[in-house]
């Protein structure tokens, strides 16, 4: 099943992986080479601790390497919607109750960043706007009770 992602959420997973085989994997390499050398491995902290942590890297290669064979880039720019809030798009809310204004681009799992205004397509804000016009009410489910937004803006950026 193809996994949504923005070009630029693609370029950064492409850069983890890059980083952990090309830096993290050799340095975990080289930390258990000197633990080793400091003899009985039964009680080495250090070994157990790089040993961990290569396990830890060489899990999320392989999910890495996985995840960017299934990816499917889409470029908001490029994206023909009519209007209506689909994957990528980027869009201006108004809190209805609180009167505050916020923003955020509809974004795949991997990339998403709350502090970014990315937010993922699994998020129950975002499942509540797919498909929704500017002038649009939605209702979210929120951990304080029910939200209601209005659609201000939609565009693809």
């Amino acid at each position: 099943m193809p996994i949504p992602i923005t070009a630029r959420g693609a370029e950064k997973l492409k850069e983890e992986l890059q980083r952990l085989k090309s830096v993290d994997r050799p340095a975990v390499i080289q930390a258990i080479k000197e633990a080793r050398e400091k003899g009985d491995l039964s009680e080495n902290a250090e070994y157990d601790a790089a040993r961990e942590r290569q396990g830890f890297i060489e899990g999320r290669i392989q999910e890495l390497e996985g995840k960017l064979g299934a990816l499917q880039i889409i470029n908001p720019a490029e994206v023909d919607a009519g209007g209506r809030i689909v994957f990528g798009a980027t869009v201006s809310l108004e809190d209805l109750k609180a009167g505050e204004q916020v923003k955020y681009q509809i974004v795949g799992d991997d990339e998403a960043d709350i502090k970014a205004g990315m937010i993922s397509i699994s998020s129950p804000i975002a499942r509540a706007l797919i498909g929704k016009s500017e002038g649009d009410l939605i209702e979210v489910a929120a951990p304080g009770g029910i939200r209601e937004y209005e659609v201000l803006e939609v565009s693809y950026v």
